[in-house]
């Protein structure tokens, strides 16, 4: 459907084949044009309202101009072989812009009905405009003549000269599936233009020179992970069914989409200050991302070993010194964060530095994915990984000198296996206790009636957090093995959480939204602020 310019008629095209038009004001249909065979998927009026045209396509690929005042179709232009997807109009009325998923775009002369240049552009294209008439270096236009700008299935902007049928500017092509381009419109009083990705996200550059102003994020699926950032929580970071993170200003609500990995993001994981967190995906690689204080968020490392999905990751407490990631080919890697990532730039020079694991080592039997979990309790200096299995092993990190290699060298020593419920409806809890010695309670304590999916330490170890199946968020005293607060406000399964700091205030998305959790009286925990 689409509206003429003065917004008082509208026009819809149906699977009979027929075109209609509606009077807005007065509703009540005003013509009924009929001729097209098949589906009726797309209409534009021209832009001048004295004209009173209307251009129609259907399935056979041939675009109709109808005539409101004469009721009849004027012409009925063929030069297509497959779906017509967009019209664009030149200022003066008399040219006309088609596009398709044939690969080719077509001028038209729209006095002589017929075309006037074909020009092959390489790609399924779903939307077409026409540019200004006036020069823009930064695009590649460097004289007034007729420009168009397509936006198609390879996911980039370009600009083609429709004189010569050549390409002069083509937008940087960003990595990972769902950049798929689906719909292009030009604001031109404001200077902008809006284009829509297959994974349902708006993009709003500044027409002249395609910077990027602003983003909008759409659908997320399911929501697998998500982490406060920022020295003062401003800000949310999401890993929903997605290769792109999202990051959202709570204020603001405003929205940064990043651009890395290469499949699904699986967990995300923040350090204490907040400018840096760590990201891992089923690409089998790890990301570290920088915030900077103007809120801008880039990739400054990643690192690949893993044979397998990487399901978690969780970054070191008292420094920001180390990420400990886990897969589901069993193993656990340390990761040491050289000292160049601590740098107050956006990003290192040549792009992102290459990891390399220090440490490698087979912890569990069967695969550490993002069923299971794995936390730093207390001061960071014990790691509890989590596997889909009923053992969880801890890992005891003394002071980061050479602990680590320690620990792992003579694991007997230092580690211990226990009953590890984080798959199933009960949930048993290892205590922290001073002196970095862990003490395991003898009593389990039921309280899910479904999988727990996430644990986290909260209180500095003395608290737990859990979230499950059953779509509740559960806070446990660890001293007593008690539960003090089940929160109920979500819909479906609860996959992740986190909390501010120092109140342990949890941000639980669930698998298509999230909510936001505010602290209500002396508990800390407990009321519902609404969804993300």
């Amino acid at each position: 459907m689409a509206f003429d310019p003065t917004s008082t008629l509208l026009a819809t095209g149906g699977c009979d084949g027929a075109v209609r038009i509606w009077d807005i004001v007065q509703h009540y249909g005003t013509h009924h044009f009929r001729g097209s065979h098949g589906v009726v998927h797309l209409v534009a009026f021209h832009p001048d309202p004295a004209r009173l045209l209307l251009f129609s396509s259907a399935a056979d690929a041939a675009i109709r101009m109808w005539s409101l005042q004469d009721r009849s179709c004027l012409a009925v232009l063929t030069a297509h072989y497959s779906v017509v997807t967009s019209l664009a109009f030149s200022i003066d009325g008399h040219t006309m812009l088609s596009s398709g998923r044939d690969k080719i775009c077509i001028i038209w002369d729209l006095r002589s009905h017929q075309a006037m240049k074909t020009v092959p552009v390489f790609e399924s294209v779903e939307a077409a405009v026409l540019l200004p008439e006036e020069p823009a270096p930064e695009l590649g236009v460097k004289s007034p003549g007729l420009h168009f700008l397509t936006a198609g299935d390879q996911g980039t902007l370009r600009v083609w000269e429709a004189a010569s049928g050549q390409c002069v500017y083509t937008q940087p092509q960003l990595p990972g599936p769902g950049r798929e381009l689906t719909h292009c419109t030009l604001a031109r009083a404001a200077g902008l233009l809006l284009s829509v990705t297959a994974d349902h996200n708006l993009l709003l550059y500044e027409a002249r020179s395609l910077r990027l102003q602003k983003q909008f994020a759409g659908y997320s699926e399911e929501v697998l992970d998500v982490r406060f950032l920022g020295p003062e929580d401003s800000h949310v970071v999401v890993a929903s069914n997605s290769p792109c993170l999202k990051v959202f200003e709570l204020q603001t609500s405003s929205c940064q989409i990043l651009h890395g990995h290469t499949d699904i993001v699986l967990a995300l994981d923040v350090f204490r200050k907040g400018w840096l967190f760590a990201s891992c995906a089923k690409d089998q690689s790890i990301r570290i991302w920088r915030m900077n204080k103007a809120g801008q968020v880039a990739c400054v490392a990643q690192g690949s070993g893993h044979t397998r999905s990487v399901g978690t990751v969780c970054c070191s407490r008292l420094k920001e010194s180390f990420v400990v990631t886990g897969s589901q080919d069993c193993t656990v890697k340390l990761w040491p964060l050289p000292g160049t990532l601590l740098a107050k730039s956006t990003a290192p020079d040549g792009g992102p530095i290459l990891l390399q694991a220090q440490t490698t080592q087979r912890c569990h039997d069967k695969v550490t994915t993002h069923g299971g979990s794995q936390a730093f309790a207390g001061w960071g200096s014990e790691l509890l990984p989590a596997p889909i299995a009923r053992t969880s092993t801890v890992w005891l990190l003394p002071p980061m000198t050479s602990c680590w290699s320690q620990a792992t060298a003579a694991a007997s020593g230092v580690s211990s296996s226990h009953p590890w419920t984080k798959c199933w409806p009960q949930l048993q809890l290892m205590a922290p206790s001073s002196f970095g010695h862990y003490r395991t309670s003898a009593v389990s304590r039921s309280g899910h009636d479904a999988s727990v999916l996430k644990v986290a330490f909260v209180s500095r170890g003395t608290q737990l957090l859990s979230s499950g199946s059953d779509g509740l968020v559960k806070l446990w005293t660890i001293k007593n093995n008690e539960c003090v607060r089940t929160l109920d406000a979500h819909e479906d399964k609860v996959w992740a959480g986190w909390m501010t700091v120092p109140l342990p205030v949890p941000a639980t998305p669930v698998s298509s939204s999230g909510r936001l959790w505010a602290p209500r009286g002396a508990a800390g925990v407990g009321q519902c602020e609404g969804p993300l």
